[in-house]
């Protein structure tokens, strides 16, 4: 038995074998997500999304809590690990779900900062479903300048 010929409609290209290690690399970075997600779901607590600035006086942390009531998160200054933890309670609803992908349930969220931190005034505020947390830097830790002396 014969099978057919398949043709592709464009014109013959040359064989890239660098593609194929980028195409194996994309796959198997979408499987590592699909399994720390599921590893997360499992462990019961999951991770939210975070961005981390720098400015010339202090450290500004904006993680996304979509949902989380303020009395529902923790903040925590430990040495200069900043950890912020929770619950996103699941709401009650009517009928059966046909499909999920929203996260509910405790989650937690980590992030070392450098040392030089004035602990004492830090400040948070949760609005819109983002918690911002900012922590000043120490006034050793600010940048000076510095005056150049001589003639």
């Amino acid at each position: 038995m014969t099978l057919p010929a398949v043709r592709s409609a464009g014109p013959l290209g040359r064989w890239d074998p660098f593609q194929e290690f980028e195409d194996l690399y994309r796959r198997l970075g979408r499987w590592m997500d699909s399994m720390a997600g599921r590893l997360a779901d499992s462990a019961g607590a999951w991770s939210p999304s975070a961005d981390v600035t720098e400015s010339a006086d202090a450290y500004l942390v904006e993680v996304e809590l979509p949902g989380v009531k303020r009395d529902d998160v923790t903040i925590d200054l430990l040495g200069s690990e900043l950890a912020i933890s929770g619950e996103l309670k699941e709401k009650e609803r009517q009928g059966l779900f046909r499909h999920r992908t929203r996260r509910t349930g405790q989650f937690s969220y980590r992030v070392t900062l450098p040392h030089d931190v004035d602990a004492d005034e830090v400040q948070a505020n949760l609005a819109d479903g983002v918690l911002t947390v900012r922590v000043p830097k120490s006034e050793a830790a600010k940048p000076r300048r510095i005056a150049i002396a001589g003639k």
